[in-house]
């Protein structure tokens, strides 16, 4: 069982008021009361539990004292203790919100969902403290997950990304939540639907996305056999092919590859992704003429590709038509400017035309991005990045 840290600085410890007559009985429950929280701010969580129960008795009517022990049970991960504190709490002054929040996800750790629901869903909505909100966010999240409410946890997945982009946590988690319910549905659509094109779409795609492409090209052309028409699919036995091409270097599987690109697009001319592939390959070729329809053809489509645009301006480059190809460099970087290709092909053309203050500045931006991605370790430059396209590179081995 996950079990949650709360920094001593979150909740605000609450305060008391004295009303004896005595002042020696007084004076002790001021003593306790300092000596607890004293402990607590340090994690004494021991010493400020046995504090706060002798305090407890003392004043069994100051809702503050069972909240304050519901907060140390619940650092100390004792989750029944810590619901029975805070419900009285609750019971003695029920607008201790950050008791309520506490309730929920300590009724969330002991799997008693249900229960946890109403305090979680308002802490997500209502709470103003970020630290709070983001951890009743994570427990609402289980506590869905747990009753099997697949979608409502997405749902919460989904809004704790948006609030918390850069939490590797929340990123974690909101992968996980997401990768169960796309298994789940993935799963059903084969009890459902077990010979439809979108079962062996779907088989295509986990197929291919693994590097298994033999399996996957043979479950795109069931998708075609069962519905020939169907757009975007030539086209994936062609990024398949290419991908098996890029890992056995077999010619046949360029010239096939090339062969499915067409067939896609004598169906769906606008597929830009098919006419990019297309003419990425005549460039590497150096079918310049043909590299150039083809990349224009993708650009007719999707004006703001960035790929496209870097592989017309090299065509481009190659015919010595700098004017042009300056264009062309221009609208990639400005489509991507995170894209180091893009800056390097910019810096080559300035170069040409003579401009060595354009030609540093795009030299210099291209070195920095470089020197980042150069830097990055490799996990992090491949993991969950299947590439929809052939991506533009600085090689020197093909012309630039």
């Amino acid at each position: 069982m996950k079990k949650l840290v709360i920094g001593p600085t979150v909740f605000v410890l609450m305060a008391f008021t004295c009303a004896f007559g005595q002042p020696e009985q007084e004076n002790v429950a001021e003593r306790y009361a300092a000596e607890g929280q004293a402990a607590l701010t340090a994690g004494r969580y021991e010493e400020a539990e046995k504090a706060f129960a002798k305090l407890g008795e003392l004043q069994p009517g100051v809702a503050e004292v069972p909240a304050n022990l519901g907060l140390i049970y619940f650092k100390e991960g004792k989750f029944e203790d810590a619901v029975h504190s805070l419900r009285q709490a609750l019971k003695l002054k029920p607008t201790l919100t950050k008791s309520s929040n506490l309730l929920g996800m300590s009724l969330s750790e002991l799997g008693r969902y249900e229960e946890a629901l109403p305090s979680l869903e308002r802490c997500l909505r209502h709470s103003a403290d970020s630290e709070i909100k983001r951890m009743c966010g994570l427990e609402l999240q289980r506590a869905y997950a747990g009753l099997k409410r697949d979608r409502n946890a997405v749902d919460v997945a989904l809004e704790l990304n948006r609030l918390y982009p850069d939490d590797p946590e929340i990123l974690y988690e909101t992968g996980r939540i997401c990768g169960n319910f796309a298994f789940i549905t993935m799963t059903k659509l084969a009890q459902v639907a077990p010979n439809s094109a979108w079962r062996h779409l779907a088989a295509g795609e986990a197929e291919e996305s693994q590097g298994s492409y033999e399996q996957a090209i043979q479950e795109y052309r069931e998708v075609l056999r069962i519905e020939p028409d169907r757009s975007g699919i030539h086209y994936r036995i062609g990024r398949t092919l290419l991908s098996r091409y890029w890992q056995r270097h077999l010619p046949g599987d360029s010239n096939e590859a090339q062969k499915e690109f067409e067939k896609e697009l004598q169906l769906f001319p606008s597929n830009a992704n098919a006419a990019y592939e297309l003419g990425e390959l005549h460039r590497r070729a150096r079918q310049m003429d043909e590299a150039q329809r083809y990349f224009e053809q993708a650009l007719e489509y999707y004006p703001n590709f960035a790929e496209a645009h870097l592989g017309l301006a090299a065509v481009l480059l190659e015919k010595k038509q700098a004017e042009q190809a300056l264009v062309h460099a221009k609208k990639a970087v400005a489509a991507d400017p995170g894209n180091e290709v893009g800056w390097y092909r910019l810096s080559k053309v300035e170069r040409l035309l003579g401009n060595s203050t354009e030609e540093q500045k795009a030299m210099t931006e291209f070195q920095r991005l470089h020197s980042r991605k150069t830097n990055e370790p490799e996990s992090d430059r491949k993991l969950f990045s299947p590439e929809e396209i052939t991506k533009q590179e600085v090689d020197p081995n093909i012309p630039n």
